[in-house]
């Protein structure tokens, strides 16, 4: 035999089963690009989905407003309905607006059960959340419908309870907002790695605190014409504290957070305090540019749809902002992840439809508001007022917390002074 022939048979002893590479699916590089491919088209499927469920939200808010206000004259067949009550009064104005809330919760929330824990792109519930939306026009359907036969009394419950569940809307709406505060305030913050320079944070901070000295200002001469508005004297005054305290805490040397951060705040607080006021029901002395007029003139119409599309903003952008609510670091996303918790998204709509409820009856379950009119009385304007100062209270305690846990762990890390036994005879 010849050497190379002897070379060949050494060799194909080694070729046995067992020495074979079996290479999975996964790793061929056809099926793999494959693979990506249909992540990708999951994934902007799912992106869309986000809209597709604001627009649903948006149509809810206008359905409500329309209830309120003109399904009384237009839709005289709700008369008939027995859990309506005489005339259909219960199906109308603040109930009404109620039962269109109960509807539009009953669907994110049982949106919100049907996705729960959803983790990978390839799942089912995936395509429950991104596709049958014949399915889910008809779930929408059928959640609208089904309060209108509930009695009033179970709409009063739910109407209490929406009470709390607008209130927990409001406070993970302010987490929501404190952690783009910051995200920004890092953003713009001089980085001395990339040598980023510190010019447009500098201009940023300064074009916020105008604003909101500004709109001090402005807030003073629109609504305390008189000095007997003490109230929104009050209002005001304890808002620019609160500017004041932000500035000097974010200062000290030991927080030394910067400009920047307490700026936007400051925007956000003064912003809260003029909602606070506009809120107010109108007084011949001191707040008579409140829109509870309800004349319907263009001033009031605007206001009113800009109010509309302000609280499905706020629902979208609370909605996609799990990250904010995280108690731990998850591990590094991989490409079969979904994009943003499903489940978090319908339970933040779900609160939302809550919320919109009451801005809609302006916190009150027996008053009714009126025509273009939204988020009026002294009920809206004290949970504003309160939701400005518990704004301040969480960012100047997110501003101290590290230097008071730094103190803590210092204290602890003291070594403790004993007696040297050593010396005892």
């Amino acid at each position: 035999m010849s050497a190379p022939a002897e070379s060949v048979e050494a060799r194909s002893v080694h070729i046995t089963p067992n020495n074979i590479e079996v290479v999975p699916r996964e790793n061929v590089p056809g099926l793999l690009e494959l693979k990506n491919f249909d992540y990708l088209v999951e994934r902007r499927n799912s992106l869309r989905a986000r809209y597709s469920f604001s627009i649903i939200f948006l149509i809810m808010n206008l359905s409500a407003w329309f209830v309120r206000d003109y399904a009384q004259k237009i839709l005289p067949q709700i008369h008939y309905l027995k859990s309506c009550g005489i005339g259909g009064r219960d199906c109308f104005h603040t109930l009404g607006v109620l039962r269109v809330s109960l509807g539009c919760f009953i669907f994110f929330f049982v949106m919100f059960l049907t996705t729960l824990k959803t983790r990978k792109l390839y799942e089912a519930r995936n395509g429950w959340h991104s596709r049958w939306w014949v399915v889910k026009f008809l779930l929408l359907v059928i959640s609208m419908a089904v309060p209108f036969f509930f009695p009033s009394d179970v709409v009063q419950i739910y109407g209490e309870l929406a009470r709390v569940g607008a209130g927990i809307f409001l406070l993970l709406q302010l987490v929501s907002v404190i952690h783009f505060i910051t995200w920004w305030n890092k953003y713009w913050t001089p980085d001395e790695e990339r040598k980023q320079s510190c010019s447009i944070g500098l201009i940023m901070s300064t074009l916020f605190y105008i604003a909101s000295i500004c709109g001090i200002v402005l807030l003073y001469k629109l609504y305390t014409p008189r000095p007997s508005c003490t109230l929104n004297i009050f209002f005001i005054t304890w808002t620019a504290i609160l500017l004041i305290v932000m500035i000097i805490v974010s200062l000290h040397s030991k927080v030394n957070r910067g400009l920047l951060s307490s700026g936007i705040m400051a925007s956000y607080i003064v912003f809260l305090c003029w909602c606070a006021i506009r809120s107010e029901p109108i007084m011949k002395k001191c707040n008579t540019k409140s829109q509870e007029q309800g004349n319907g003139d263009w001033a009031n119409i605007l206001s009113f749809l800009i109010a509309i599309f302000a609280i499905v903003l706020a629902t979208f952008s609370t909605g996609i902002d799990s990250k904010s609510f995280q108690f731990r670091k998850d591990k590094a996303p991989q490409e079969d992840d979904i994009p943003y918790k499903y489940g978090f998204f319908h339970l933040i709509f779900s609160l939302g439809a809550m919320y919109f409820g009451m801005l809609f009856i302006s916190w009150n379950l027996s008053n009714s508001a009126k025509k273009w009119s939204i988020d009026i009385g002294w009920a809206s304007t004290w949970v504003r007022i309160v939701n400005e100062w518990f704004a301040a209270t969480i960012y100047l305690w997110m501003l101290i917390s590290p230097v008071v846990r730094q103190t803590r762990v210092m204290d602890h890390d003291e070594p403790v002074q004993g007696t040297d036994h050593s010396a005892i005879p």
